[in-house]
């Protein structure tokens, strides 16, 4: 398993929209095992293929604490959502160090196939609702600032700039 670089907001990459994957094959595998191992080490609980440059929708994410609960969506839809939202502090990856409130509808149910091509629907509440909406922004060429006021945004990317400056990256 690799260690794959994530891209870090501004990036324009991040706002890419990831392709539809067609072929559930070794490679597919691969990626998987990749962004698992990535995901893990950062430590995260989600990740997207756009976050590390590869424009597919795929999508692993891990919320439990014992970090042995690996979901892997590939190609996911929502299918349903509730009309009650709650607000989440999020975090992101792509944007270390920074959380803020997003709203999100409370539950969702989503369709989606695992790496061997089998689909499959699954209803989140909580955590798992906000992560699997997060990451599936992420699909679309969303990052979570783009919920927070301009203001917000501009602060934010101008952090992540000089921090991008001091870090050489």
């Amino acid at each position: 398993m690799a260690l794959l670089p994530i891209i870090c907001y501004p990036d324009p990459r991040l706002h890419k929209i990831a392709k539809p994957v067609k072929e559930f094959d070794d490679r597919l595998k691969k990626i998987v095992a990749d962004m698992a191992h990535t995901m893990y080490e950062a430590p995260g609980v989600g990740l997207a293929a756009t976050q590390v440059d590869i424009h597919e929708r795929i999508i692993v994410i891990d919320v439990s604490d014992s970090r042995a609960e690996l979901k892997v969506l590939i190609n996911p839809e929502v299918i349903w959502q509730s009309e009650e939202v709650k607000s989440w502090r999020e975090g992101c990856l792509s944007v270390p160090d920074y959380f803020d409130e997003v709203e999100r509808p409370d539950k969702v149910r989503i369709k989606a196939y695992d790496e061997n091509g089998d689909d499959f629907e699954l209803e989140a509440e909580g955590l798992l609702s906000v992560c699997i909406l997060h990451e599936m922004d992420h699909l679309v060429g969303k990052v979570f600032v783009d919920y927070l006021s301009p203001l917000k945004r501009m602060r934010i990317k101008g952090k992540m700039k000089k921090r991008e400056k001091i870090s050489g990256k």
